[in-house]
């Protein structure tokens, strides 16, 4: 008699764990996360996709399977990343900024992509339109918008006339930027000068080539740019020539201003809608976000190495004042 309980105990033992183990297996999702390169502020949408990830209760071996892997700013690697996660078959791919997410999205039309940092998708032909895309696609937008961007210029730099931006004519977002402003600017009174710097390395020497040609320069989220903003501010502080970024990241690294979007917020953005994909909801019937929260960032050291003096109104109006 005692056997037979223990056997029956036993056998009802098993069948618990057995069926534990399955659900424990059904709850497990896997995301996959590609960046173009490493730089803070695509490292903080990174961020901010794993903590809206760990708050929603998906944990990194735990219940969740997470892979991280950055291009490096190199577009075949990322092509190459891309397939690689596809192979993986993960339950959502996370694809931050414009070339990952073009490299992602053109070799999939099946896993759920959610792109984020990205400034305009669909001249990026990630979605056909910012509303529900009915594809396998969706995301979250860093746009800006550039009226307020040169208005922050005329404060920084009240007598500007050219505007200089350097920036990698290959990537979509930058182009769509470049071709902005040429509307823009002459409705204010300047005048767009551009330098291309196609590669990381490409920074400096295209940096030192608007010397003595423009009143200041304007950096967008150029990923090649914000990769090597030290080379920028090399320049910028050698020749007095003003620095204002739309990242905010960069006015800690030697800009003097930045109106941007804080980009951890943006990362936690994103991750809300990979929670929404984990828990079945379609891609497809998801509208791509904006961020319309926007912080503005000054250095006042940085101001005087560049020949700036900033006015009381300004820093008074700075959300953050880096020392």
């Amino acid at each position: 008699m005692f056997l037979k309980k223990f056997k029956l105990g036993f056998g009802a033992a098993l069948l618990a764990a057995v069926l534990a183990s399955n659900l424990a297996y059904a709850q497990e999702k896997s995301v996959a996360i590609t960046a173009i390169v490493e730089h803070p502020a695509l490292d903080s949408v990174r961020d901010g996709v794993i903590e809206a990830l760990e708050k929603n209760g998906y944990i990194k071996g735990k219940n969740l399977e997470l892979d991280y892997q950055s291009a490096q700013g190199n577009t075949g690697t990322a092509a190459q990343i891309a397939r690689q996660f596809i192979g993986d078959k993960p339950d959502v791919i996370v694809a931050i900024a414009t070339p990952s997410a073009q490299a992602v999205v053109a070799a999939t039309k099946q896993i759920p992509v959610v792109y984020s940092a990205v400034t305009d998708p669909v001249a990026a032909q990630l979605v056909s339109t910012v509303e529900a895309s009915g594809s396998n696609v969706t995301g979250v937008s860093d746009v800006l918008e550039l009226e307020k961007q040169v208005d922050l210029i005329r404060r920084v730099v009240p007598d500007a006339k050219k505007v200089g931006m350097v920036y990698n004519p290959g990537e979509a977002n930058s182009a769509v930027v470049v071709k902005r402003l040429h509307e823009l600017l002459p409705k204010e009174g300047m005048e767009l000068i551009e330098a291309a710097a196609p590669r990381s390395v490409d920074v400096g020497s295209a940096a030192r080539s608007l010397i003595g040609k423009v009143d200041v320069i304007y950096t967008n989220t150029d990923n090649n740019v914000v990769s090597a903003y030290e080379a920028l501010v090399k320049v910028g502080n050698e020749a007095d020539i003003p620095l204002i970024a739309s990242d905010t990241d960069s006015v800690k690294r030697g800009a003097i201003a930045a109106l941007g979007i804080n980009y951890k917020d943006l990362g936690i953005q994103t991750g809300e809608i990979v929670v929404r994909i984990l828990k079945g909801e379609n891609p497809g019937t998801i509208p791509s976000q904006t961020s319309s929260k926007l912080e503005l960032y000054v250095n006042p050291a940085a101001a005087k190495n560049q020949g700036i003096e900033l006015s009381e109104e300004l820093l008074k109006s700075a959300a953050v004042v880096v020392e």
